[in-house]
């Protein structure tokens, strides 16, 4: 517990302090955020924000945790190690991205197919290694199950490797895309992250606290290295609620796809290494909606040739459009996350009432 504490506490003050020094050398350097032509009007005057800014999530994130494992004295999981790979790998493809549309001065930085490339090769890899039997502990448990859950493991079957290699490929490049996605207004995806975030440091202390490895019942959890997930989560936590001091409305800086993407990449592995694949869903609700606004619109587009079922999608410029103040959207979208993610932990915790 000593450790998840400090992992939170120094990441924040490490996301406090770091982000203010990066505001001031991204904008020296002109390292500013592309606006879209067609988005709301009002987004106009963001032009020149530094972008980036998921730097300072990621970076602290990581010291955080090493820290906390260093001061209480000790050694890193297999299970934090791999969801701190995925989480920085996917963080390294969103800084190239960003980094090419300022280099270029242009939206579009990493071609669709390198991004595809890149992110598919860190969530194989991590999918894979996820899966050895070489990474197993003294109860043969490797970091990710051998199928695919809701909250818990099941007995019933077990799936090939390499299926469930593709299930976690399609939820890491989806989760990842859909943070992305709901990354457009100030403070929006950093204060949804940090709520979902805060219910895997939850999560992980429950199933901990409910371990067959401590307390072997019929409700218990069969889930390897919990409570260094939970360091891990809480460090991204404290790190999202630290950046959030700097991106709420008006931000001075904003997360761009180098904070987006290392933070949806991150939520999937949580998934995984957690056994709450389709949890997910509930816990991180508002990144669904959001996604399904695209996907509704896309279709829609094309079903009708031409007609437009939102005004503009993502779901927020919608509301945008129709009037909405920006911060009056990003409020309402945080209720609306916080909503999920207390119908999540209660259906979780329903669960293991119902087990006992």
């Amino acid at each position: 517990m000593r450790a998840i504490l400090l992992a939170g506490g120094l990441s924040l003050v490490l996301t406090l302090v770091g982000t203010r020094l990066a505001i001031r050398v991204l904008a020296e350097r002109g390292y500013g955020q592309l606006i879209r032509e067609d988005g709301p009007t009002s987004h106009h005057v963001k032009r020149g924000t530094p972008t980036m800014g998921g730097l300072a999530i990621v970076l602290a994130s990581v010291l955080g945790y090493f820290l906390a494992k260093l001061i209480t004295g000790s050694a890193p999981t297999a299970s934090a190690l791999l969801l701190l790979f995925l989480y920085v790998g996917l963080g390294s493809v969103g800084f190239l991205d960003d980094f090419i549309k300022i280099y270029k001065q242009r939206n579009l930085g990493l071609r669709s197919k390198a991004k595809f490339i890149g992110q598919t090769v860190i969530a194989v890899i991590f999918g894979v290694l996820a899966l050895l039997p070489g990474l197993e502990d003294t109860r043969e448990q490797t970091p990710a199950g051998h199928t695919i859950s809701f909250i818990r493991d099941t007995d019933r079957f077990t799936l090939p490797i390499f299926v469930l290699v593709i299930f976690i490929v399609i939820l890491i490049a989806g989760t990842s895309n859909a943070v992305n996605l709901s990354d457009g207004l100030d403070g929006l995806a950093t204060g949804a992250s940090t709520m979902v975030f805060g219910a895997y440091t939850l999560v992980n202390i429950w199933q901990n606290n409910q371990s067959c490895g401590l307390n072997p019942s019929n409700s218990c959890y069969e889930v390897r290295d919990p409570l260094d997930l939970a360091v891990v989560a809480a460090a991204i936590t404290g790190a999202c609620f630290g950046f959030l001091w700097w991106n709420a409305s008006p931000a001075q800086i904003f997360m761009g796809d180098t904070g987006s993407l290392a933070l949806g990449g991150a939520l999937a592995g949580f998934a995984v290494l957690t056994r709450t694949e389709f949890l997910l869903a509930l816990l991180g609700g508002l990144f669904v909606l959001q996604t399904l606004s695209v996907i509704l619109q896309v279709g829609f587009f094309k079903v009708t040739k031409g007609k437009r079922l939102f005004r503009m999608a993502p779901l927020h410029h919608h509301f945008e459009l129709l009037g909405w103040e920006e911060v009056t959207v990003v409020i309402r979208f945080w209720i609306i996350t916080g909503l999920f993610v207390a119908g999540g932990l209660g259906v979780f915790y329903a669960e293991w009432v119902a087990g006992t």
